[in-house]
């Protein structure tokens, strides 16, 4: 499994409630995303980086996501670049679930 974690710095911070709707009126695109397991939307507790942190069944499925026109999906939404970064995730606990995953 790979876990990607993107991050976009905001030109101007915004709350917890602007986060909020802004994450879900995007939240329905990831439904249904093949090889996406989950993913978490994030806010600093300065509300100046907004992100995402994705649990994916490979990498390639991952790489299948963030295209140049999902990048042009971030800039037209944040006004900013998103930087990714990929990570090996060869154990996950899910409390929710009571597994442990490994692949």
């Amino acid at each position: 499994m790979i876990t990607a974690i993107a991050t976009f710095q905001l030109s101007k911070p915004i709350t917890l409630d602007q986060a909020r709707d802004i994450f879900m009126s995007t939240a329905p695109k990831y439904q249904g995303v093949t090889g996406l397991i989950r993913k978490y939307y994030l806010l600093s507790q300065d509300g100046d980086t907004v992100g995402g942190v994705y649990l994916w069944k490979s990498r390639a499925e991952a790489e299948a996501l963030y295209t140049e026109g999902w990048r042009a999906f971030v800039k037209e939404k944040y006004g900013t670049e998103p930087t990714v970064t990929y990570m090996e995730s060869p154990v996950v606990v899910d409390n929710l679930t009571h597994e442990i995953i490994s692949e």
